[in-house]
């Protein structure tokens, strides 16, 4: 079973070590357009194999769309990394370009493949994805959702002072510093509501750490994060390959669920062999809806920059 991840930089390359490690797939193929580099980073990653006892195959080649032929998976991580202080929103106008081609180039050697977008603003990138490719909208997914949520477990469980293992939580809407929506009302540790270990002080602190999460680690390492993202992006890939069903809010391209067309965002979803197997449609208050129906707009705004 082949896997391509497009992008070796700091969140490719993790997403192949993770995928690597993990020991599902067959042979993992790194793709950058920098010369040599993704060779040398999958030389690099096949020198831990006999440390970390994996089996994976690690492959890098330098723009050669034709060693991914036949992936199952495809993740685009290429295009420009945040830097302190800016937005995700404002990585469009480079990302754009560079998505459109990638998925394109990926489709023309893996016609069957399912397709994860990681490069920001994610949302958009993968609303774009969907519009270029016109794939079944099954098999396009963005991953931002598993990444918020994982980061808001993190957060509920320093909270709580508890081990991450206790604690179940989601994060839906929009991929960006103001448009997630952190659930925290239902958010559980060992199926005991977070509400009645934590204040709601505490708990509005915790949403919002979580919402500006990216951002902290852009500011403390001068550019984006790469181990979660890659970690992220390694279980969506598993659940697809192994067919495991499992349930992350991903950003997936809605038809009427939740009241929102035309548009991807992050909502709850079953990944399994076909991609998005399911779209989960979770009862929310009329808080957390208007919440969600604010960040669907500020998302139609960022798509309107590719017009």
């Amino acid at each position: 079973m082949k896997i391509t991840v497009v992008g070796a930089g700091a969140v490719g390359a993790s997403c192949a070590e993770y995928i690597a490690i993990k020991d599902f797939a067959s042979e993992v193929v790194l793709l950058d357009i920098k010369e040599g580099f993704a060779e040398g980073k999958a030389m690099d990653l096949m020198q831990t194999a006999t440390l970390n006892d994996f089996d994976t195959k690690i492959t890098g080649t330098t723009g050669d769309y034709s060693k991914t032929k036949d992936s199952q998976v495809a993740v685009i991580t290429s295009g420009i990394p945040r830097k302190p202080g800016m937005t995700r929103e404002e990585l469009i106008g480079i990302n754009a370009g560079i998505v459109k081609d990638v998925a394109t180039q990926l489709v023309k050697h893996s016609p069957d493949v399912t397709i994860i977008v990681v490069s920001n603003p994610m949302d958009t990138m993968t609303y774009l994805a969907h519009k270029e490719l016109g794939l079944p909208k099954n098999r396009i997914i963005g991953m931002g959702g598993a990444l918020d949520s994982a980061r808001f477990k993190y957060r509920l469980s320093e909270a709580l002072g508890c081990p991450g293992s206790d604690v179940e939580g989601m994060v839906i809407g929009g991929h960006s510093d103001t448009g997630m929506l952190p659930l925290t009302r239902l958010a559980t540790r060992n199926s005991v509501r977070v509400t009645e270990f934590l204040s709601e002080e505490r708990l509005n602190q915790v949403s919002e750490d979580t919402k500006v999460g990216g951002a902290t680690l852009t500011k403390l390492l001068g550019t984006s994060a790469w181990y979660a993202p890659g970690a992220a992006v390694s279980s969506l890939v598993q659940s697809i390959v192994c067919d495991q069903k499992k349930m992350f809010p991903c950003s997936t391209l809605l038809d009427g669920e939740y009241g929102l067309k035309d548009l991807c965002i992050g909502v709850p979803v079953i990944i399994g062999k076909n991609g998005i197997e399911k779209i989960v449609e979770i009862d929310l208050n009329d808080a957390e809806k208007e919440k969600l129906k604010e960040s669907a707009e500020a998302v139609r705004k960022t798509n309107g920059l590719l017009e």
